[in-house]
């Protein structure tokens, strides 16, 4: 086997989930959708904006990261 750099690829399979927000919450991910395509001039759903908006919110979180690495 050729030995490369680049390591192998994680499993990058979607996982499907399922959740149930307020009313007021989807107002606000439908307003935010509207800033994202004012800002950037491309029209997102809502469901592509929430996942980028999670992995942002859990990578700038510090004490997430720190207790993560403590977990591992």
């Amino acid at each position: 086997m050729t030995d490369i750099k680049l390591a192998r690829l994680p499993d990058r399979t979607p996982v499907k989930l399922t959740i149930a927000i307020s009313p007021d919450l989807a107002d606000a991910l439908g307003v935010y959708a509207a800033l994202y395509r004012d800002a950037y001039g491309r029209d997102e759903p809502v469901t592509e904006l929430v996942p980028a908006m999670l992995t942002s919110f859990l990578e700038s979180d510090r004490a997430f990261q720190k207790a993560r690495r403590e977990r591992t």
